[in-house]
């Protein structure tokens, strides 16, 4: 993927371009906004070009004419100069002001708008994107990029780019007028440019470099942190709060040297960029005090040409003292834009079209799947499910029993073979009519920071109240959630951390139920769970499943039990098949499953020991 090399002083250019294709399409929207801050733009430069006239005027037409004395014989033109001076600087400098204004709240309300639609573009990239992204990916990282790079953009694009943009046309403008009223001295203003592009060129080059490791550095404090917050429950079990912090100071420590390192090296180029200032000027007053002497020059046309100067290299001032925030924003638009690049590996295909109702009729021929190129999960699986057949899928970890749900909800696809549902490959059918006829219920039931009547409702967006609690019923999660205190409206934690285990397996039942498909896949929904909570939820699933099509994804040869038919998967295969009653006792004992039944009569057996005593 291409990005810029922060090694050359053109590092942050291609930063800039790729952010620049990005957001091209969103400039079309704002070019009322756009045309109006132009508009505006060149005004204030204009009224920046007239600022010093009316001073020049005093000091020729005032001061000069009346050599220091009262001059009697024109007490009233000379007076009339002044008024009209002093009236004009103020109408003048009053414009700039509002044209300024204008020009910052059109620039940045155009930026910020089409930035927003950027980062809605992003995280709309984001969730589209395959579960061959997002299983590589670090989260903490790519939240970074979709809210502090943005963020950056935007800070970057309103107090570095707009000013930069501003002060550059206004010295073009000026050196234009100096041109015109002297091209001896214009020359002396241009001539310290090249001194100045050779002297901020290593500085320039090194800061784009430090920027762009700080940005990477601060992407990876990001993923740590939100890995170590989101897995706190085992940090604190296993007391790995020192070793977390230590991991976390050392990030820090980086992105905190990287920051100084760049505000070093960007002060010193600020410095370096005043002397130079320092010295244009000094140049400019000598030759032009020389060429007043002459009489080439009025001293009015003098104060000119140094308020000229001192404007003229405001860019050169800003860009030194915004080469940081650029570089800073020339990596943020490369992460961006990275994101962007992305291309998801599961999308609908040219001619795919809008599914019919399923049967439920599932085929699996020949499917070959890897999550590692070169190591296949999946070899050459072949399974047939029959409408409304309840079907179990048994074999030890890693067996390759879980990619089946992910294959036929077409999160992933195969990478050789045909998964198909009634007869039809599901890379014909488009994405939108194949998954919300496809309910799954995991293992970890995960539930939004939302209220439970919407954690319900996610199942099917648009779902009545009467749905929602039907779907509850079912579940046998309604009683539970009237006893909440704001019932179906009460907000759950993060992650449903503030039910039980219990609770948000059954309303992760009741989202799954509301959806009403033809095919249910439960993969490992019961493991984790008492022995009571786990019969309650039992007979949920039980609700939910009947006269559906349904795959049991499980190692707990108990929860195959009430199959129809049980698939024995091993090595990526279908290595055994048949009736429970006839599969499951060839492999009891097998290396990576479980008896529930007799876990939990050991578990009864235990608590009874136990109370013997008393």
């Amino acid at each position: 993927m291409p990005s810029s090399d922060p090694r050359k002083l053109r590092g942050a250019v291609p930063g800039l371009r790729r952010t620049g294709r990005l957001v091209r399409p969103h400039l079309a929207q704002e070019r009322a906004l756009l045309a109006g801050g132009s508009a505006a733009l060149f005004a204030e430069v204009a009224m920046r070009l007239l600022e010093p006239w009316p001073l020049k005027f005093v000091l020729d037409g005032v001061i000069a004419a009346g050599g220091g004395r009262i001059a009697a014989e024109q007490p009233a033109d000379l007076g009339t100069v002044l008024v009209l001076a002093c009236a004009g600087l103020l109408v003048v400098v009053c414009l700039r002001a509002l044209f300024a204004y204008l020009t910052t709240i059109c620039f940045a309300l155009a930026g910020n708008r089409v930035l927003t639609r950027v980062r809605a573009q992003a995280y709309a990239h984001l969730q589209a994107l395959s579960m061959a992204f997002h299983d590589n990916a670090r989260t903490g990282d790519l939240v970074t990029r979709v809210t502090s790079d943005v963020g950056r953009l935007k800070e970057v694009a309103v107090t570095a780019a707009l000013p930069l943009a501003g002060n550059v046309v206004t010295m073009v403008g000026m050196l234009a007028v100096v041109a015109v009223l002297d091209w001896q001295l214009a020359l002396v203003m241009v001539a310290v440019l090249p001194v100045f592009l050779l002297t901020s060129t290593r500085l320039s080059r090194r800061i784009t470099g430090v920027s762009k490791e700080q940005r990477r550095a601060e992407g990876a404090l990001a993923s740590l942190a939100t890995e170590t917050l989101a897995a706190m429950r085992v940090v604190q079990s296993y007391s790995l709060e020192e070793k977390m912090q230590g991991s976390f100071a050392s990030s820090n420590e980086k992105t905190l040297k990287d920051g100084v390192k760049a505000k070093k090296l960007s002060a010193g180029l600020e410095r370096k960029t005043d002397v130079l200032v320092g010295i244009a000027t000094a140049a400019v007053l000598y030759i032009g005090a020389t060429r007043v002497l002459a009489g080439a020059l009025t001293p009015g046309e003098l104060v000119v040409f140094i308020t000229y100067l001192k404007a003229a290299f405001k860019p050169m001032r800003d860009l030194a003292k915004y080469t940081g925030r650029i570089a800073q924003a020339a990596a943020c638009g490369d992460r961006l834009v990275d994101l962007m690049e992305e291309r998801a590996m599961v999308v609908n295909a040219p001619a795919a079209w809008h599914a019919r109702p399923f049967r439920g009729d599932v085929v699996l021929r020949d499917v070959w799947m890897s999550y590692t190129p070169g190591h296949p999960v999946l070899r050459g699986m072949n399974l047939h499910v029959l409408p409304g057949e309840r079907v179990a899928v048994v074999g030890p970890s890693g067996a390759g029993k879980s990619s089946l749900a992910m294959l036929v909800s077409r999160l992933r696809d195969p990478d050789s073979g045909e998964v198909r549902i009634d007869g039809h490959d599901l890379r014909e059918l488009t994405l939108e009519s194949l998954r919300p006829q496809v309910s799954i219920v995991l293992q970890e039931s995960l539930l939004f920071a939302t209220s439970v009547r919407e954690n319900i409702a996610d199942g099917a967006p648009g779902a009545t109240q009467a749905q929602i609690e039907d779907a509850a019923r079912l579940a046998g999660a309604h009683d539970f959630i009237v006893g909440l205190p704001q019932g179906y409206g009460t907000v759950v934690g993060e992650r449903g951390a503030t039910l039980s285990g219990g609770q948000r397996q059954r309303v992760a039942i009741a989202r799954a139920a509301v959806r009403d498909a033809p095919i249910v896949i439960l993969d490992e929904a019961t493991t984790g769970l008492d022995a009571g909570t786990e019969k309650e939820v039992v007979a949920a699933l039980g609700r939910l499943t009947a006269g559906r099509t349904t795959i049991v994804i499980t190692h707990d040869l108990a929860a195959a039990r009430d199959a129809d038919r049980v698939l024995w998967v091993e090595g990526g295969v279908v290595t055994d098949s048949g009736r429970p009653a006839d599969v499951l006792p060839r492999h009891r004992g097998a290396a990576g499953v479980t008896d529930g039944v007799a876990t939990h009569r050991s578990s009864r057996r235990t608590e009874v020991d136990h109370a013997a005593p008393c």
